[in-house]
């Protein structure tokens, strides 16, 4: 039974609220580390019997083991998703993650790409050549200027892309679209690309595909934005997320308005797009520290 509840709960994360397959995979990842805790010796579980006893205990057990808390975090953030979907369809009635609470974290912020190291990356650096040279390109100028999810990347249509009215369609989170502007030099990048897709008939209606004309996947594009970005910064984490972020970044810091900034980004509200202007105040400190006769 808990099984199916499972695999009922793994496709609602699919094919409803539209999550990635690694978002998938690290729900699936934490809900059975807990459910491994609970039942070591696969006996049978009867789910309504869970409570928040035993979620505690197992955030004892994870944090003596010096999981950090952002982790923890996350691993109860996935119980808590999976508990709301059980109440919603009637399986329990009270839902034991409303008496947790996970472990401070520190705020960190946002690590991104300085803009001189963005403007290296499309004027000095030298892509690959051909079909995947085009595309590799294309797909490290869409992130930059667009901030988009490598998710919502990987799912844009060749029909998403506006190129009369200089626009994307993306598909976000909760199946929200979003409408985002694009520049004259993303808009020659994308005709270029599509112009070498169409003499190579590689007619995927999806805008991203491989030089045999398959779909990307995530790893893919985490591959390529890794190898190019390794070339132009030495921040540790190279990944789409962080082009995302430089995206935010450059934006607040060259006056953007936040709410626009929120809306490009397709966050909800608008907490979760305030952490960039963090990275903002830190630059006027540094500026400030630079120029003021007794700024340090």
């Amino acid at each position: 039974m808990l099984d199916k509840h499972l695999y009922s709960f793994f496709d609602y994360l699919t094919y409803e609220k539209r999550y990635s397959s690694h978002t998938v995979t690290s729900y699936k990842n934490d809900l059975s580390q807990f459910i491994t805790y609970l039942n070591p010796h696969q006996e049978d579980l009867n789910i309504a019997e869970i409570n928040y006893q035993q979620i505690r205990a197992w955030v004892s057990v994870l944090i003596k083991n010096k999981i950090s808390a952002r982790s923890v975090n996350r691993k109860l953030s996935s119980l808590k998703s999976f508990f709301k979907f059980l109440q919603r369809i009637q399986v329990i009635e009270v839902n034991p993650m409303s008496k947790i609470s996970g472990p401070k974290t520190p705020k960190r912020l946002p690590v991104f790409v300085d803009e001189h190291q963005m403007e290296d990356l499309f004027t000095e650096i030298a892509f690959e050549e051909g079909f995947n040279g085009v595309r590799d390109k294309l797909i490290l100028d869409l992130f930059y200027q667009t901030g988009i999810r490598r998710s919502e990347l990987t799912h844009l249509k060749e029909v998403d892309v506006d190129l009369f009215n200089s626009t994307i369609k993306v598909l976000g989170k909760r199946n929200k679209e979003r409408i985002i502007p694009i520049s004259l030099s993303l808009k020659r990048n994308l005709e270029s690309y599509l112009r070498v897709k169409q003499e190579l008939n590689l007619s995927n209606i999806m805008l991203l595909v491989s030089e045999k004309g398959h779909t990307l996947s995530d790893q893919s594009v985490y591959r390529s934005v890794k190898k190019y970005l390794s070339q132009v910064t030495t921040i540790q984490k190279k990944s789409p997320h962080i082009l995302r972020h430089t995206f935010a970044t450059h934006l607040l810091n060259n006056g953007a308005d936040i709410n626009a900034v929120k809306d490009l980004l397709g966050h909800a509200n608008l907490s979760a797009t305030q952490i960039y202007t963090h990275n903002t105040i830190e630059k006027l400190k540094k500026s400030y520290k630079q120029a003021h006769p007794r700024g340090e």
